[in-house]
């Protein structure tokens, strides 16, 4: 699901660590588009490629990281809701939520490639130089072939041994899998081999910070410059984007 009635939000028991989440700084802000009901994220070559959600609105889109501004986008048609996005050569892969349908695109202009098929809900993507990793709402990881995208492999996402469900957009950090969890603040490390969560990275702060008040605004979106070994941290509907430094 993506959007919930305030009664279920308060029902739903978030995740308390017991030892002290990551520690992490504020490196700088940047303008972020606060009508973006941001659902994907990645950065490459010094832009960030982000899609968005919702019925009517859902759009992929390649945004200026300085400004904010965006570049290039293409419209999701409906009845598709716009989810996770990932780059693979040249190409671009999307997910849709409830539609068990999912997009393949020309990285450099957006134009339609082909499409393809998965069981169940789409919701983040991200991927490790071989395999794309998709989450579908619950505890489960799926590691997918780039080339067929057939399923090859899953995890199960764990905290101190208990399933961890919600995991929403992913990211691919340093060897280990970073994913929101739905209306949660805290980012979970997670190791691809064993599912196993690392440790947490609680980012409620930067969720303040981008004047975030409305129950839907969580905090989903994650990306990496692995070249620069920058992160950046966004939300849904959130005005900013954040920079941060983690320590590990």
């Amino acid at each position: 699901m993506k959007r919930l009635t305030l009664a279920l939000v308060s029902a739903l028991v978030l995740i308390a660590p017991a030892q002290a989440d990551t520690p992490w700084k504020l490196v700088r802000s940047y303008p972020h588009d606060s009508s973006a009901f941001t659902e994907g994220l990645f950065y490459l070559d010094g832009a960030l490629y982000e899609s968005t959600g919702l019925e009517g609105q859902s759009e992929i889109r390649k945004v200026a990281l300085k400004t904010g501004k965006v570049l290039q986008r293409r419209v999701i048609e409906r009845p598709y809701f716009g989810e996770g996005i990932v780059n693979w050569k040249d190409r671009l892969v999307s997910l849709t939520w409830r539609h068990g349908q999912g997009f393949v695109w020309k990285l450099a202009d957006f134009t339609p490639v082909s499409d393809f098929r998965y069981d169940g809900e789409g919701w983040g993507m991200t991927q490790d130089g071989h395999r794309l990793i998709m989450s579908d709402g619950t505890a489960q990881i799926r590691f997918l072939d780039p080339d067929s995208l057939a399923e090859e492999r899953r995890i199960t996402v764990t905290w101190n041994g208990r399933p961890v469900d919600r995991l929403n957009e992913l990211e691919y950090v340093k060897g280990e899998i970073w994913a929101n969890i739905w209306y949660d603040t805290k980012i979970a490390r997670i190791d691809p081999r064993t599912g196993a969560i690392i440790d947490w990275i609680d980012v409620a702060a930067l969720r303040k910070a981008a004047g975030a008040t409305d129950s839907e605004a969580v905090a989903n979106g994650i990306a990496y410059d692995a070249k620069t070994d920058r992160v950046f941290i966004t939300g849904k509907n959130w005005s900013k984007l954040f920079e941060i430094r983690v320590s590990r």
